[in-house]
């Protein structure tokens, strides 16, 4: 297990309890999310977290499968009732009994993959996921990569930051087409984000 994810994993319990209330430009996002896949579509979640995201979207019509690569994680996401996959996205296997996704939320969790790392996770969820399906994922904004430590995580996690050109092209050559990236949304510390959305293969639905 890698320092981040032991990070996660002492301090789960502090880190969901602490979580803010839903911002708005999120619940934004996956109404429009919702929007453009229909009631009923099939949903891959890397990082779920305490289960914020997945809880909308399934209030909303989704059909979520959750997965985290933090065991304290899916601990407490079994403990509410859900089902939930203890998940590596750069080896473990990501497909599904009922075939392919139409659609992977990554919310705020491919922010820890370093950057030689990204292509190959993004590679593979496209390849478990149907042509005109959609990718969504928000990732910090800046140069670089470091180690935080803030807000009720008392370890320090890895971060890997991206400007919008290079998570473009890295997401284009990547088995995505039509990608959009929205760059300055600010987040909560003073930072900001990138929010990505991208279509599988070059077919929209």
């Amino acid at each position: 297990m890698n320092d981040t994810v032991k990070a996660y994993d002492l301090d789960a319990v502090a880190y969901v309890e602490a979580s803010p209330v839903m911002p708005d430009s999120v619940r934004a996002d996956i109404e429009e999310f919702v929007e453009r896949l229909g009631t009923g579509a099939r949903v891959l979640e890397i990082g779920s977290g305490g289960g914020r995201d997945a809880a909308l979207l399934e209030e909303l019509g989704l059909v979520v499968r959750r997965t985290d690569i933090t065991p304290a994680f899916v601990a407490l996401l079994r403990e509410q009732g859900h089902a939930a996959d203890l998940l590596d996205p750069l080896v473990d296997d990501l497909s599904s009994p009922e075939g392919p996704y139409d659609a992977v939320w990554a919310n705020a969790s491919l922010l820890h993959v370093d950057r030689a790392d990204l292509p190959t996770v993004l590679a593979r969820l496209a390849d478990v996921t149907r042509d005109g399906g959609v990718l969504r994922v928000s990732l910090k904004e800046g140069d670089g990569e470091g180690w935080s430590t803030h807000g009720s995580i008392s370890h320090p996690r890895h971060f890997t930051y991206w400007q919008a050109p290079a998570l473009e092209d890295v997401v284009a050559s990547s088995g995505w087409s039509d990608v959009a990236i929205r760059s300055g949304v600010p987040g909560t510390r003073g930072e900001t984000w990138l929010e990505l959305s991208a279509v599988r293969g070059s077919m929209q639905r």
